[in-house]
Parts: C-alpha cells; sequence; structure tokens
C-alpha cells in the first residue's frame, strides 16, 4: 500500500511540475495574440494520462500556442475555469479529459489527439 502511495505522489508531482513548465514557458509577447488552449484533467483519471503525453508533445511542438493544464478535480480555482470556459463554449461541463479552444470543445483520449493538432495550427494562423 505505501509503495502505491509514493507512486501515486510522484506521478502527481510529476503532472504538476509539467503543468508548470508548460504555464511559465514563452514570453508573454508569443503567447498574447493566440487563442487560449485549455486542456482540464483529473488527477486519478486514467484517460487524461493517456492524453497527457500528447499534450506535453504538443506543448514543445508548439511553443507559440497559449497552451494550458489545468486539474480540476482538486484545484477549485482550475474547476471554476473549467465551468466557465465551458459555459463560454454554450455546454455544461461533459468530464475530463477536455480541450476548450473558444466554443470548440473535444472530449477523450480518442478525440483530443485526432483533432488538437488542427485546432492549434489554426489558432496559430489567426495570428496578426
Amino acid at each position: 500500500m505505501d509503495k502505491t502511495i509514493k507512486i501515486v505522489a510522484a506521478l502527481l508531482a510529476v503532472v504538476v511540475i509539467a503543468s508548470m513548465a508548460v504555464l511559465f514557458s514563452g514570453t508573454p509577447a508569443q503567447k498574447e495574440n493566440t487563442e487560449t488552449i485549455y486542456f482540464f484533467y483529473g488527477a486519478e483519471c486514467p484517460h487524461c494520462h493517456n492524453v497527457m503525453p500528447f499534450i506535453e508533445n504538443m506543448t514543445q511542438k508548439y511553443p507559440g500556442a497559449d497552451i494550458r493544464i489545468l486539474e480540476v478535480w482538486h484545484n477549485e480555482t482550475n474547476q471554476q475555469t473549467y465551468q466557465h470556459a465551458n459555459a463560454a463554449a454554450g455546454i455544461a461541463p461533459p468530464g475530463v479529459p477536455e480541450i476548450v479552444i473558444g466554443k470548440t470543445v473535444l472530449i477523450g483520449e480518442r478525440d483530443i489527439p485526432a483533432k488538437l493538432e488542427g485546432l492549434i495550427q489554426a489558432s496559430l494562423k489567426k495570428k496578426p
């Protein structure tokens, strides 16, 4: 049991560190003209953990994209952002993993890898 707790704690630490790296990567000038791309996940969600390496790859591949990785099951501030982003998109929060870009929503470990990169590219093309 102790070993399981240590593994879960280590995984959570990796997710938190990766999230902070994404949030603070790049300069504000690089990202100020792009639409915010929210990736909402739950810390214990296995589907979210399956999508996380893809999301991290997208943040590295597209450093000019404003991709924010937010855990919503244990963070009230992120939960409020999650609810607000879904309300702005015109839907009730469907669950995680979820991507919200304006009014576009991708849900689940199939749609996110299949469609996100195209949405990122389209968002970056809108840059003035």
